[in-house]
């Protein structure tokens, strides 16, 4: 069998050698520079690739085609591969035929990280031979080739959804659905939805499917799908006869053995981490971990670099590095945590913001915005006559430098960005770093 995947990444690379190690013939081509130590990665395993160019006979020769999720599904050669019929799938696809291990796979508009790392945490901690990957860590691809985990915790994409045929998880998860990435979906919000359901599609009635029962666009789609695993609902606004809910001052899940714990416990802060710490807390349960080992987890458990991550405080103003809010709902559960006067600095690469969903927060929260992006218009002309001091940078050093001249003893200054990062940065980690590096040099200053 040909193998040709598409991408020269950690995704694309953990394919390529899970297929050699498989004992495939394997081909890797990226049309943009692959990173040297990607690079040496594919020489050291002996695998033939190519970069900044697309053989496409060779591609177009291809039995089963693995496509890296950052090449866009409207891509030529994506195109070409669909009118030849190649089989073309995600890394999870790809790898979860090569494995007997139980896989948790959790997606999502916001909290997808956060609350993987949070399961993953629970299963570690529980003494469980466990591995993390998906959207996070290492290659889901390349630990099926080296190790040999008894579960997985995935944080999967739309986009890796997109292209899957009978990827089953034993546990999904699906967190809440906002408007994000619809540039890649026809601008139609219904039909990100359905992708991000496509988590569910394999799955039968041994296995189980976490929803929120709270989530508007959930609710519609959920009336049109038939849905063959177990549902287990959870609800911050609601209480619910199985499943997770909040309890006055607790959090509380109701399976075969009931779990609850006050949520001043909860090492996580805000509304948001108390959903996912419920939606974390019933994968816990129905992989028959005891109460005291989730509590333990859920008290202990940092939270996500570039996710509501403190990073100091100068002059009695705190700074808070959220880049990794690339979209209008991540920023709104960002400036819902705000207890003080913010200053916000917001911008990007849109992908079809409507900030009308956040303009009562901003109002309420918000005493000054700092752009950050290459084109803020946009953003300037929404909040123009809503916030008094809107300020244009293109920089970071430009952007915290202003920032820092705004906030006051006792404000924040919050990155929390509403946009993709490619404008100026090369990924949301980049931007969180060079956001702690500025405020870290303003600190000498």
């Amino acid at each position: 069998m040909k193998i040709v995947v598409l991408g020269g990444g950690e995704s694309g690379c953990g394919a390529a050698y899970l297929a050699k190690k498989q004992g495939l013939e394997v081909f890797l081509s990226d049309k943009g520079a692959i990173k040297d130590n990607y690079k040496q990665f594919l020489i050291e395993n002996e695998i033939q690739f190519e970069e900044q160019n697309h053989d496409e006979e060779r591609i177009l020769n291809a039995d089963w085609i693995v496509k890296s999720p950052g090449i866009p599904k409207k891509a030529d050669i994506i195109h070409k591969i669909h009118e030849r019929g190649i089989r073309l799938s995600s890394e999870i696809e790809f790898a979860a035929g090569f494995t007997d291990a139980k896989i948790i796979a959790i997606t999502g508009s916001n909290g997808k990280t956060t609350t993987t790392s949070l399961i993953y945490h629970i299963l570690k901690n529980d003494g469980l031979n466990v591995g993390l990957g998906g959207n996070i860590g290492y290659s889901f691809a390349r630990q099926v080739a080296d190790e040999n985990h008894e579960y997985y915790v995935l944080e999967v994409s739309s986009f890796q959804l997109d292209d899957i045929q009978n990827f089953r998880p034993y546990i999904s998860l699906l967190l809440n659905l906002s408007q994000d990435h619809l540039d890649q979906y026809n601008y139609n919000y219904e039909e990100y939805a359905l992708a991000k359901f496509r988590i569910t599609e394999n799955q039968e009635n041994d296995n189980f499917f976490i929803y929120n029962k709270d989530d508007e666009m959930s609710k519609i789609i959920l009336e049109k799908l038939e849905i063959k695993a177990k549902m287990i609902p959870f609800s911050t606004k609601e209480k619910v006869a199985e499943g997770g809910f909040i309890n006055d001052d607790k959090i509380e899940v109701k399976l075969k053995d009931d779990f609850s714990m006050k949520i001043e416990e909860l090492s996580l802060l805000g509304t948001h981490n108390v959903a996912n710490s419920l939606a974390a807390s019933i994968a816990g349960k129905i992989l028959q971990i005891n109460n005291e080992s989730i509590r333990h987890s859920l008290m202990t458990f940092q939270a996500v670099e570039h996710r509501l991550e403190f990073v100091s405080e100068i002059g009695g103003v705190k700074y808070i590095n959220d880049s990794k809010a690339t979209n209008v709902n991540a920023a709104y559960y960002a400036l819902e945590s705000m207890k003080t006067p913010t200053v916000w600095i917001v911008g990007g690469l849109d992908k079809g913001n409507d900030y009308s969903e956040i303009e009562e927060l901003v109002k309420r929260k918000v005493k000054a915005i700092v752009c950050l992006g290459i084109d803020n218009d946009k953003i300037i002309n929404f909040f123009k006559d809503k916030i008094e001091f809107i300020y244009d940078t293109s920089s970071m050093e430009k952007a915290v430098e202003t920032a820092k001249a705004l906030a006051k003893k006792g404000d924040t200054v919050l990155l929390s960005p509403c946009c993709a990062s490619f404008d100026l940065f090369q990924s949301y980690e980049d931007r969180g770093r060079q956001f702690k590096d500025q405020v870290l040099k303003a600190i000498s200053q």
